[in-house]
């Protein structure tokens, strides 16, 4: 699995956002609900992308949360950045605490390119080019 259970939610609850409720607030509790994610969890990560300025939240009875930055320009690695940390490519597939082309892992020159491909891909992609291909995440990213 390259993501965490965390970092899926997150992905999950901005793609839900951006496709279900638009500038509108969206209550903690519809989200976990639609999106069928423990609330308390989801309430966690939530506060934790609204920090990060990935989303708005206001508090308060009408309160809720909405996209905190237009779609079109949120690219994946800014939704899981504050989770993993797999857009910045740091730490071994294996985990050796130093991998490098002059120290490598048995893996390192084969997960390299796909490494690369992978980083590409959540600095590349917006929000917005995701929810228009549908709302499933690609193939083994979910580890499904």
């Amino acid at each position: 699995m390259i993501l965490s259970r965390t970092a899926i939610y997150a992905l999950k609850a901005v793609l839900y956002l951006a496709e279900h409720v638009g500038d509108e607030l969206a209550r903690v509790d519809d989200i976990a609900e639609a999106l069928d994610v423990p609330r308390n969890y989801l309430s966690k990560i939530l506060h934790v992308l609204a920090r990060s300025g990935v989303l708005s939240s206001t508090r308060g009875p009408r309160g809720g949360f909405r996209l905190g930055v237009d779609a079109a320009k949120l690219t994946l690695d800014r939704v899981v950045d504050p989770f993993d940390e797999v857009a910045s490519g740091s730490g071994c597939l294996l985990g050796r605490e130093r991998c490098s082309d002059d120290n490598p892992c048995a893996a390192h020159a084969r997960w390299q390119s796909v490494s690369t491909a992978v980083r590409a891909f959540f600095r590349e992609t917006t929000v917005l080019g995701l929810s228009q291909e549908g709302t499933a995440l690609p193939e083994g990213l979910t580890g499904g």
